[in-house]
C-alpha cells in the first residue's frame, strides 16, 4: 500500500545557487526510507514541503489518497497525520513536560502513560525544559509528535546532537514505536552508521537533485559516483587494470570497494599484492592501509598483522 507519493516536485526557494527539481518517488506503509546528501543538499527543505511546512512550487504530494498542502494554503502550516522532528528540540521554555505534552494530545490517559514510559519519559513530567539533558529533550519532542496519532514520523537528523548513550536509547525507542503504533518512517542523517542498519531504501540527494536511489544494499555496493560513495563510508577507487586482476565482473556500475569487501588471502591467484602501510584499531576490527601499485587501498580484517608485511588481497565473492 502506497503511503506516500512524490510527483515532480519543485522548490520555491533557493538553496545557494539551485532548487529542488523533479523530485520524485514513493513509500509504502511501514517502509522505511533514509534521504542522504551533503549538508546543503536540499534534505531538510525536502522534508519540511512532505510535512507541509514548506510550499513547493510545483509538483504534488499525497499522502494517505490525499493531496498535501502548503503554508500558502491553510493558516497553521502542517499535514496532520504528518509529524516533523527535527535536531532541535523546539520545546517551549517555561512549561512543565505535562503541560507541553497535554497540548497536543488526542490519547487517552492510560494510552499516553504507556507511550510516555516507552519514550522513557514518565519520571519528567514535572521538570521544565530548562532542567533536561540534550536526550531527555530529544524523547520529549517525540513524544508530543506521538500523541497526535501520526501514521509517518518524519526524523531530520535526529541523533545529530546527541551523545552516543542517547543516541542508541533514542533509536530503540523509535524502533519501538513505530512498530507498536504502525508508524512509517523517513530520515536523513550524515551518520551511515544511523542509515545502512536501518533503511530498506535510499535516496541519495545532490544539488537538489536525487541522483540515484535503491535497495540499502545495492546503493552501498555501487554507487553511481564517487560523491554517493562517500556518503555512506569508507571506500576505495579500483583502476582498470587493478579490476582486471580482482576478476570484478563486468555489470558492475562501478570500480568502488568498500574495505569491508577485501579479504586477506595467502594465494596470490586473483589477488593483489600489497605492503602493509598502518594498522588503525577500530574497536571491533582493524583498519588496514596498503600500499598497491602505487596507491593506497583500505581494507577491514580481524586478523592481526605487522606494519610492513606483504599481504595479498582479493574481493569476495559475494560482492
Amino acid at each position: 500500500m502506497i503511503l506516500l507519493k512524490i510527483s515532480n516536485l519543485y522548490s520555491e526557494e533557493l538553496l545557494g545557487n539551485f532548487s529542488l527539481s523533479n523530485i520524485s518517488f514513493t513509500q509504502q506503509k511501514f517502509e522505511k526510507i533514509a534521504i542522504v546528501g551533503e549538508t546543503g543538499s536540499g534534505k531538510s527543505t525536502l522534508l519540511k514541503m512532505i510535512a507541509g511546512l514548506i510550499q513547493p512550487k510545483d509538483g504534488e504530494i499525497i499522502f494517505e489518497n490525499k493531496k498535501v498542502r502548503g503554508p500558502n494554503w491553510q493558516l497553521v502550516a502542517g499535514q496532520k497525520r504528518i509529524a516533523y522532528l527535527s535536531q532541535h528540540f523546539e520545546l517551549r521554555n517555561n512549561y512543565k513536560m505535562e503541560e507541553l505534552l497535554l497540548y497536543a494530545n488526542e490519547l487517552t490517559n492510560e494510552e499516553a502513560s504507556d507511550l510516555y514510559k516507552l519514550c522513557k519519559i514518565d519520571h519528567l513530567m514535572k521538570r521544565n525544559s530548562y532542567e533536561l539533558s540534550g536526550g531527555e529533550k530529544q524523547r520529549i519532542a517525540l513524544a508530543r509528535l506521538l500523541v497526535s496519532k501520526p501514521s509517518l514520523l518524519i526524523l531530520d537528523e535526529p541523533y545529530s546532537n546527541l551523545d552516543l548513550i542517547h543516541k542508541k536509547i533514542l533509536k530503540t525507542i523509535v524502533d519501538n514505536v513505530c512498530k507498536k503504533y504502525e508508524i512509517t518512517c523517513i530520515m536523513t542523517s550524515h551518520d551511515p552508521n544511523d542509515v545502512l542498519p536501518w533503511a530498506e531504501e535510499i535516496l541519495v540527494l545532490k544539488q537538489g537533485k536525487i541522483i540515484q536511489k535503491g535497495k540499502t544494499l545495492e546503493v552501498y555496493k555501487n554507487p553511481v559516483n564517487e560523491y554517493a560513495a562517500a556518503l555512506l563510508g569508507s571506500y576505495n577507487i579500483v583502476t582498470n587494470e587493478q579490476a582486471a586482476v580482482l576478476k570484478i565482473e563486468n555489470n558492475r556500475t562501478s570500480k568502488f570497494i568498500r574495505p569491508n569487501d577485501f579479504e586477506i588471502v595467502k594465494e596470490i591467484e586473483n589477488a593483489l599484492s600489497a605492503i602493509l602501510v598502518s594498522i588503525k584499531f577500530m574497536g571491533g576490527y582493524n583498519e588496514l592501509s596498503l600500499l598497491c601499485e602505487g596507491i593506497i587501498l583500505i581494507a577491514n580484517t580481524t586478523n592481526l598483522y605487522e606494519v610492513g608485511e606483504r599481504l595479498n588481497i582479493r574481493v569476495k565473492e559475494f560482492c
